[in-house]
Parts: structure tokens; sequence; C-alpha cells
């Protein structure tokens, strides 16, 4: 189970739990619930994503930045980073691969033509970032 809150996850764990005990009770057994916590949900910090966003309005202009992109239940190494220190992960779009096909397919060809906006937008990053220290 998913949830953007862990007060979310809290409640999903406790009545599972009921759940389980009360069905087994009804049946004279006993149920222990086992419920593992994956990957907690990729939360962006608001300032660190505005800035970002900025820096890529920056390289491609304003129109190519998506600064309202809803929020995503995947699985994500960064979002233990987020937990830990405030920060943003961005998506660099590069169009959809071979025949339409997206990320995580075998016949996925990533677009070599962003890299330049890519590398730009990081390198600017780090520019804005270091300057506003």
């Amino acid at each position: 189970m998913r949830s953007f809150r862990p007060q979310v996850q809290d409640l999903i764990e406790r009545r599972m739990g009921e759940v389980a005990r009360g069905a087994a009770a009804l049946h004279g057994a006993t149920a222990e619930l086992d419920y593992r916590r994956g990957y907690p949900p990729t939360i962006n910090h608001a300032d660190e994503a505005g800035f970002a966003a900025d820096v890529a309005a920056e390289i491609c202009g304003e129109a190519q930045v998506n600064r309202n992109i809803a929020p995503s239940l995947g699985g994500e190494d960064f979002s233990y980073m987020l937990r830990a220190v405030p920060g943003a992960m961005v998506w660099l779009g590069n169009g959809p691969g071979e025949g339409g096909c997206l990320l995580h397919n075998a016949r996925y060809d990533f677009n070599d033509s962003a890299i330049p906006f890519g590398v730009s937008f990081f390198a600017r990053l780090a520019e804005r970032f270091l300057a506003a220290e």
C-alpha cells in the first residue's frame, strides 16, 4: 500500500491488522500481520522545486516547463533523500521512444538531442545555487 501521508499508512496498517485478527477470530484462530512499508512517496520541497523550474525556464523557456506535475507514488530511491534534506526531483523530458514507448520498456531509445538541454540545466542549476550562497 502506498500513500502520500504517513498517517494514512498508520491507519492502513492498523485496520489491516484488525481485519486479519477479526477474520481469524471468527474461525477460532489467530492472525498476525507482517506489514512492510515500501518506498515513501517522492515529495518535492516547494522552494527547491520552484528554483529548479525557474532554472529550467531559463534554458528552454517557460512554456516548456511543467510546474504542475501530479504527485506520483512510484517507487524512487530519491524519496529517502528528500526525507533527509530539502530538494526536488526533476524529470528531463525527451519525448517518447521509437514507436511511442516510454521508460521501462525494452524498445525505449533515449533521445540524444535532449542531452545539451540536460547538461545546460544542471550546469546552470549549480551556478545559480552557488551564486545564491
